[in-house]
């Protein structure tokens, strides 16, 4: 791997998965078109550093032109997971009652392919589930915001979510346009006031 790419590849993710980088947000999910052999090396040569933040970095998905990395807090993930209301909504889509968070995401790739993603994965994705039923019932029609997630709920909430995932993005991507790598930068961000959760 590259230089290069290895700078191209932290700045996609700086992008796109900046506040579960930073714990603001227990998951996020980017696709990359980078060469899978450069996501796959990435991935294993970063797992020491992103474990000393509390982060896993997984490939979940792989196509022929694209890799979807998913980036998460597995102690924030298994949290949102075990919450009642989420453990009963995706016992009822079929996934298994007490499953470790590895479990659980092997049946989610199960599901998935590049074209086709289970209406659960929000689940996986830190999303309200009053909102990943409204984008189930309307068929992800008629909501309230559109963001990172379509909104059928609590929108002012959601709002200041947004804007604090907006600050994440720009902390990651300040500090890397200021030549410091993903994890300098995140190490730098972390203990930015903004991003003090509720």
């Amino acid at each position: 791997m590259s230089e290069y790419e290895k700078n191209d590849l932290e700045k996609v993710l700086a992008a796109h998965t900046a506040p579960a980088l930073l714990g603001v947000k227990c998951a996020n999910l980017v696709s990359v078109a980078i060469n899978k052999n450069t996501v796959t090396e990435y991935l294993a040569a970063t797992a020491e550093n992103a474990a000393a933040h509390g982060l896993k970095m997984v490939r979940l998905c792989q196509c022929r032109e694209r890799t979807l990395v998913y980036v998460y807090h597995e102690k924030l993930l298994k949290a949102w997971l075990d919450a009642k209301d989420m453990k009963e909504f995706l016992m009822s889509r079929g996934y298994p009652k007490n499953g470790s968070v590895k479990e659980m995401l092997d049946v989610l790739a199960s599901r998935m392919n590049c074209g086709n993603f289970p209406h659960e994965i929000g689940a996986f994705l830190g999303y309200p589930l009053e909102d990943i039923r409204g984008f189930i019932h309307n068929r992800g029609s008629n909501c309230l915001l559109c963001g990172p997630w379509k909104v059928y709920s609590d929108v002012e909430h959601a709002r200041e979510l947004f804007r604090k995932y907006d600050r994440c993005r720009e902390l990651l991507c300040n500090g890397m346009e200021q030549g410091l790598d993903l994890f300098q930068a995140l190490s730098l961000s972390s203990g930015d006031p903004e991003l003090k959760t509720d």
